[in-house]
């Protein structure tokens, strides 16, 4: 099953979104002082921080892509 073209911003944003928060609830769970159940305290950081940044990315992604394009040449 294909995804229309039409809606690749929203596939960025969820592929974005999920990279972005997984990355930085990872920073964050991995330098607070209480290391233990790592994994679970990450997830769970993880899906409340994707759940976040998931309308972000997907409104912003076409302003910041005509702002790159504006300010960049070929």
């Amino acid at each position: 099953m294909a995804i229309p073209r039409r809606y690749s911003h929203v596939v960025f944003g969820v592929i974005q979104a999920g990279l972005t928060s997984a990355v930085a609830s990872a920073v964050a769970v991995w330098a607070s002082p209480d290391s233990s159940a790592a994994l679970v305290r990450w997830l769970s950081s993880w899906l409340l921080s994707w759940a976040m940044m998931l309308p972000v990315v997907v409104f912003a992604a076409p302003f910041i892509r005509r702002a790159v394009e504006a300010v960049t040449v070929e």
